[in-house]
């Protein structure tokens, strides 16, 4: 299964997994644009696309699921109708995230870019570990950014818009990200389970996030828009190229738990998909345990305990 399968890197990443023969679940927020995924999916690989109605893997196969990972009952109901209709899960690709968002609370009192990137995926898990369980040798892949080298957790609120700005939210949320990996690693081996959890980084990738923060109407912002992703063309990586080391976390036989693989490139901006080292902003010991309690208690989800 693939978050955010929609566009950009969870479009790749499907597209490349379909072509290899694999039963994919795309999960969008948008089912239209899930359908025409699947359909794009398709015509890269073959096979057939499945409008949800379950049933066994066939071969390149794609499903279109409906989630919005910043709806508590929305990912609670995905992962209720993904258990009912498959008995097991072999990869989840946490790859949905949101960027540069004006600042906003969820009705669960959550700042967006928070309740996406990290309390969705964290939720998601938990709620999809016995069908992960159930499949040997199953992976949890997180997409983080360069941008985590930037966040800071210690003394970050999530439910609170005090001197918000988009930059300082959404890189928080990229090393939650990653810090999450790590601790469910190290919790799932602890557990004796078998499930593995890794990390990728695409480096500096031209996806539609890039024209995020024009968001809203008007001449301005559809300008803007259409700057920033010209000019994000000229200067960085395809999606195709960003994809890669998720695929290699997702796919590797030798990849391992707890390992995290970006691009190979100057400060991991391009490059061939290898394993980087995470930045020190991730290496504080006491984050993973302090980042994990805080979100049993912001989702009401908890496991591995």
């Amino acid at each position: 299964m693939v978050t955010g399968a929609s566009n950009g890197l969870g479009l790749v990443t499907a597209q490349a997994l379909v072509a290899a023969g694999a039963t994919v679940v795309l999960a969008c927020r948008d089912r239209a644009r899930g359908e025409r995924a699947a359909a794009t999916c398709l015509a890269g690989g073959g096979g057939r696309a499945d409008r949800g109605a379950g049933g066994g893997c066939r071969r390149g196969r794609a499903v279109v699921g409906e989630i919005d990972l910043a709806r508590p009952a929305s990912v609670d109901a995905f992962a209720r109708w993904l258990t009912d209709q498959h008995g097991q899960l072999d990869l989840l690709v946490n790859n949905a995230g949101v960027m540069a968002a004006p600042p906003t609370l969820t009705p669960d009192g959550i700042e967006l870019h928070w309740a996406t990137n990290h309390l969705g995926p964290f939720a998601l898990v938990g709620h999809l570990l016995d069908v992960l369980s159930a499949s040997p040798g199953s992976r949890v892949v997180a997409v983080s950014s360069v941008a985590a080298g930037t966040g800071r957790l210690v003394g970050h609120d999530p439910t609170s818009l005090a001197g918000y700005r988009w930059w300082p939210a959404y890189a928080a949320s990229k090393l939650a990200n990653l810090v999450f990996a790590q601790e469910l690693d190290r919790r799932l081996r602890a557990a004796g389970l078998s499930v593995a959890s890794l990390a990728a980084h695409p480096g500096t990738t031209h996806t539609n996030l890039v024209s995020t923060r024009f968001a809203g109407g008007g001449l301005l912002a559809d300008v803007g828009r259409r700057v920033a992703l010209a000019g994000s063309r000229l200067v960085l990586a395809p999606a195709t190229a960003g994809a890669q080391p998720i695929l290699r976390a997702a796919t590797d036989p030798d990849a391992q738990g707890g390992s995290y693989w970006g691009p190979s490139g100057f400060r991991q901006y391009r490059g061939r998909p290898v394993l980087v080292e995470p930045p020190p902003s991730a290496a504080d010991p006491a984050l993973g345990p302090t980042l994990w309690e805080q979100s049993i208690r912001l989702t009401g989800v908890d496991y591995l305990s």
